[in-house]
């Protein structure tokens, strides 16, 4: 049967006989642009605890810094995730470990290790980092589910194949994301985007309760588990084979991310709930 969504477009932008780029890297550098304005804004109105007045915000260099050191974390773990997911193959060819140009950077071990060295890097210049987990929380869900529907733009994240009346499929010579793009498929990227879209929102709602009104990194946590559980959830439409039951890898490891930000909402809420002592930076002296 048909998909009744047949989209056809060129996902290749040539600006010349040998210089071209993907429509979907460019739309997705936008949305990587964008997202570090909206935390920097958000840092900007993020004041401290301490008694000045009016409060500071937070420092925007601090920010690019922990980010340039974010990038290539994030690379390695989505490298990593996608060697542990295929490692038989790997074992057998160990010499494609460290070529990026063969297989793919799976997300759900890129964000955490990310958000782990660029909290280091913050500890290692001095930046409030509770405060900046705090105020990185809102753009990140937003960078994760816009950036999984630019996947549309390039058949990337195609799910499992279905006759339902919402699928797609993809014409023409691409190159494609996805294996088969001409095959009427569950739209996964588009069901993750619309999940984390959701918990931006439950997230944006949650931030007015006091639990998460400490600034301390509570709602980065939160962040996180939600968007742990929406890989959850649409993982059962994804291609990828089960590994236990119905289960795929990323499922399994974003089961981990869960946990760890349950963990680490639960040390948060129990760091806030302590006397402060000397309350001047004393919720971002607090172990990440």
């Amino acid at each position: 049967m048909p998909a009744v969504i047949t989209l056809s477009f060129d996902p290749v932008i040539r600006l010349s006989e040998t210089v071209s780029i993907r429509v979907e890297t460019l739309a997705l550098a936008v949305v990587l642009f964008f997202g570090l304005l909206l935390a920097m804004r958000i840092g900007s109105i993020t004041p401290s605890d301490a008694p000045y007045v009016p409060p500071p915000g937070l420092r925007p260099g601090d920010l690019v810094l922990m980010v340039f050191a974010a990038i290539p974390a994030a690379v390695a773990g989505g490298r990593l995730g996608y060697v542990l997911d295929h490692l038989d193959y790997y074992r057998a060819h160990p010499e494609g470990i460290l070529d990026p140009t063969h297989g793919a950077l799976p997300l759900t071990l890129a964000v955490p290790l990310a958000l782990l060295v660029g909290a280091l890097i913050g500890r290692l210049i001095g930046a409030p980092v509770g405060r900046w987990m705090h105020a990185v929380a809102l753009p990140l869900l937003f960078v994760l589910g816009a950036g999984k529907l630019i996947g549309v733009l390039g058949a990337t994240g195609q799910g499992l194949p279905t006759d339902l009346p919402w699928a797609t499929a993809y014409e023409g010579l691409g190159p494609w994301g996805s294996l088969a793009p001409s095959l009427p498929s569950h739209p996964a990227q588009v069901y993750e985007a619309l999940a984390v879209g959701g918990a931006l929102v439950v997230l944006a709602m949650a931030t007015r309760l006091e639990a998460l009104a400490h600034r301390d990194g509570a709602a980065l946590y939160v962040a996180l588990g939600l968007w742990a559980l929406a890989r959850i959830a649409v993982g059962f439409v994804w291609r990828d084979p089960g590994v236990i039951g119905p289960l795929r890898f990323e499922q399994l490891l974003a089961l981990g991310v869960l946990a760890v930000a349950v963990i680490g909402f639960i040390e948060r809420t129990r760091a806030a709930a302590r006397p402060a002592v000397g309350r001047s930076g004393s919720l971002d002296a607090e172990p990440i």
